[in-house]
């Protein structure tokens, strides 16, 4: 069902294949909320951070690039699509998913979560920051002081004590780990090619994963790394299978049969569904901060889409999130 649309559908299955675009939005809600706790287990298996994450996308880019290549006959083989795809791998895997991978060394899964859900705000804004017509509304301006206050509820009872140091290193790195998400979408918005998406995908991912394992030894400590632990074999073997190569294509399955805006509906709930497992399966901390982080945050999303929409409004509608903004 996932990969149907590499195949193509006949008109009279359309019916039939926006009942399953919805239930594969359903799954990436519920894979890509838990994919920030099964990170937190990794690297508490693992602390080198960059080779785990690493050892993720490289084998998950393997399997989709190879599935692309059995099922498409579609493929790009130019040197400008590889170093394309290889740029964009970089921004959303090497930089998003390795620092978001580091960071939850240092603070808490649903915390991470609750941050990565900006991307939309962060997407938005280097839209507009473009050459273009779209501007600042007073929709877009709410939602983005939203988004900070957000965030200062998450830090501001870590900011002044020192001992709170890699905490806050934490909050940082998984904010520029946001923002390159945000630029590798809009990025590779920009770059439309008639290739199939699985080979695209699997060379975004396996390029993200390379550059992730040529940094890791200059950043992670390999000091009593075991690779045979239990814990950590099952949560990368999760996070391969049902965190990358199933959710990354039935994104791409809901994407290209459901509206944008019915799409990343997922990005609403990734959040609450990362905060409930950490709350219940790990014993992170749920206080009222995080409430009201969470509740300020998500509307702060979602004013500034619908601030963005109304922009749109008079024209075409414009896709700005070309990739997952949920997948730790």
């Amino acid at each position: 069902m996932i990969f149907a649309l590499i195949r193509g559908t006949p008109a009279r299955d359309i019916m039939n294949d926006k009942t399953k675009a919805y239930l594969a939005l359903i799954y990436i809600c519920i894979a890509w909320g838990t994919t920030y706790l099964l990170i937190k287990i990794g690297v508490e298996a693992y602390p080198a951070a960059f080779l785990f994450a690493g050892v993720r996308q490289v084998l998950a880019g393997l399997i989709l690039f190879g599935i692309g290549l059995a099922t498409n006959k579609n493929r790009d083989y130019s040197r400008k699509n590889i170093l394309r795809q290889a740029f964009v791998g970089f921004l959303l895997l090497t930089c998003g998913n390795g620092l978001v991978t580091w960071s939850e060394k240092h603070i808490p899964s649903g915390i991470a979560a609750l941050i990565c859900s900006l991307m939309p705000i962060f997407a938005v804004v280097f839209t507009l920051s473009g050459p273009g017509k779209e501007k600042i509304n007073p929709l877009i301006a709410t939602g983005l002081i939203l988004g900070v206050v957000g965030v200062g509820f998450i830090v501001k009872d870590e900011i002044s004590f020192q001992s709170q140091t890699m905490y806050l290193y934490g909050i940082i790195g998984t904010l520029i780990a946001t923002c390159t998400w945000a630029f590798g979408s809009v990025k590779n918005k920009k770059y439309p090619t008639p290739a199939n998406p699985m080979f695209n995908s699997g060379l975004q991912l396996l390029f993200g994963g390379l550059f992730m394992l040529l940094i890791s030894p200059a950043v992670d400590d390999y000091t009593g790394i075991w690779v045979w632990k239990t814990d950590g074999m099952v949560s990368l073997a999760l996070l391969i299978v049902f965190g990358s190569v199933i959710a990354y294509a039935a994104y791409i399955f809901a994407l290209r049969t459901l509206p944008v805006g019915i799409t990343t509906l997922y990005a609403y709930v990734n959040p609450l569904v990362a905060v409930l497992m950490g709350y219940f399966f790990y014993s992170e901390e749920l206080n009222l901060d995080t409430a009201i982080a969470f509740f300020t945050i998500i509307t702060g999303v979602y004013l500034v889409n619908a601030g963005y929409r109304r922009q749109q409004r008079p024209q075409a509608p414009t896709q700005i999130q070309a990739q997952p903004a949920g997948d730790a």
